[in-house]
C-alpha cells in the first residue's frame, strides 16, 4: 500500500513554480520601493512650476525697481520698496481695509452658512428643493454674481434703492459714496461664499452622533443646551478649517472687489490684492506691486501659524478633560 502511494506520488507531476512578474528585476524593486513618491512627482512638478517657482521670481523681483513698460530692466533697490510701503499711509490703510473686510466676510459668512446648515439638517418636507436652491449664489460664476450685485446697487434703477425708497428710507449711492462702499463688496462676497459654507457645515453635521443627542433630551436638556454639549463639540474642528479657508481667501480676494467698486470710491475698498493690481498695471511698478504681495503673503501666514496655535491650545484642553 505505502509502495503504490509513493509510486503514484512520483507520477504525479509537480506544480510549476510561479512565474516572477514582468518588471520584477531592478525596476521593479525601484518601483516597489519608491512608488508613492513615482505618483506625487506629477503633483510636486505642478507646484514648483505654477506656484513654487513664481512665488521665488516675485520675492527677487520686490527686491527691484522694476517697471512695467520695462520689466526685465529693473535694477537692485535693496529693501527700498519695503521701506516706502511701511511708512506709506496709503499702504496701512489698504492692511486697515483688508483686515476690515476680511473680519466681516468670515463672521457673517461663516455665520450664516453653520446657521443655514443647522436648518437644512432638520426634517420638513421640501427640503431637498431648498438645498438645491441654497447653493445656486456658489454655483454662479464670480463675474455674472458682481454684475448682479452692480444693478442692485445701481443709483436708479436698482432693486436696493427702489426697497429703500419704498420703506421711506430714501436713496443712497451704494458704489459712490464711501460710507457704504466697504458694506457693498462685503454683502456680495458673503452671498457668494455662503452656500460653501453652508454645505460644509451641512456634511459635519451628518457625522453627528443620532444616539448622543437622544441621550441629552432623555436626560432633560433641552435642544440649546444639546447642541452645546454634543453637536458644537463635533462642529468644532470643521468650524476652525473652514474659518481659516474663509479668512486666507477673504485676504487674497480679488475679482469681486475690483468688479463692482473697482478699489473705490475713495479707496476705501483699495484691499491688498486690489492695491497690487492698481500698483502694477496704473502705476506701473512692478517691484512694488510685488513687495505688496510679499507683505501680504506673510499676513497669510500670520493668520496661518494663530490658527495652529489655537489648534495646538484646543487640543491640549481636550486631551486633559
Amino acid at each position: 500500500m505505502a509502495t503504490s502511494t509513493l509510486e503514484a506520488s512520483r507520477s504525479t507531476p509537480r506544480a510549476a513554480p510561479p512565474k516572477r512578474p514582468r518588471g520584477s528585476g531592478a525596476v521593479g524593486r525601484f518601483v516597489e520601493r519608491n512608488g508613492a513618491y513615482l505618483f506625487l512627482f506629477p503633483a510636486i512638478v505642478y507646484l514648483a512650476i505654477f506656484t513654487v517657482f513664481p512665488l521665488i521670481r516675485g520675492l527677487l523681483l520686490s527686491f527691484t525697481a522694476t517697471k512695467l513698460v520695462n520689466p526685465a530692466g529693473g535694477r537692485g533697490v535693496g529693501v527700498e520698496n519695503y521701506e516706502y510701503l511701511l511708512s506709506s499711509d496709503k499702504f496701512w490703510t489698504s492692511v486697515v481695509t483688508t483686515l476690515l473686510y476680511t473680519l466681516f466676510t468670515v463672521v457673517f459668512s461663516v455665520g450664516i452658512g453653520t446657521a443655514g446648515a443647522l436648518l437644512l439638517n432638520t426634517a420638513f418636507k421640501g427640503r431637498g428643493i431648498i438645498r438645491a436652491i441654497a447653493t445656486i449664489p456658489w454655483a454662479v460664476p464670480t463675474v455674472a454674481a458682481a454684475l448682479i450685485f452692480v444693478w442692485i446697487y445701481n443709483n436708479e434703477q436698482g432693486i436696493l434703492n427702489r426697497t429703500t425708497s419704498a420703506l421711506g428710507m430714501g436713496q443712497h449711492g451704494w458704489l459712490v459714496d464711501p460710507q457704504y462702499g466697504l458694506f457693498a463688496v462685503t454683502l456680495a462676497t458673503v452671498w457668494k461664499l455662503t452656500p460653501l459654507v453652508m454645505l460644509v457645515m451641512l456634511s459635519a453635521l451628518q457625522s453627528v452622533p443620532q444616539e448622543l443627542r437622544e441621550a441629552t433630551w432623555v436626560d432633560g436638556a433641552t435642544r440649546f443646551q444639546s447642541f452645546l454639549a454634543v453637536t458644537l463639540p463635533h462642529l468644532m474642528p470643521t468650524l476652525r478649517v473652514i474659518t481659516l479657508l474663509m479668512t486666507i481667501w477673504s485676504i487674497r480676494r480679488f475679482e469681486i472687489i475690483f468688479l463692482i467698486t473697482g478699489g473705490g470710491p475713495l479707496d476705501v475698498t483699495n484691499t491688498l490684492v486690489v492695491n497690487v493690481y492698481r500698483t502694477a498695471f496704473q502705476d506701473q511698478n512692478l517691484g512694488r506691486a510685488a513687495a505688496i504681495g510679499a507683505l501680504g503673503l506673510v499676513l497669510s501666514l500670520l493668520v496661518t501659524v494663530v490658527y495652529f496655535i489655537v489648534e495646538q491650545i484646543q487640543e491640549r484642553q481636550e486631551s486633559q478633560r
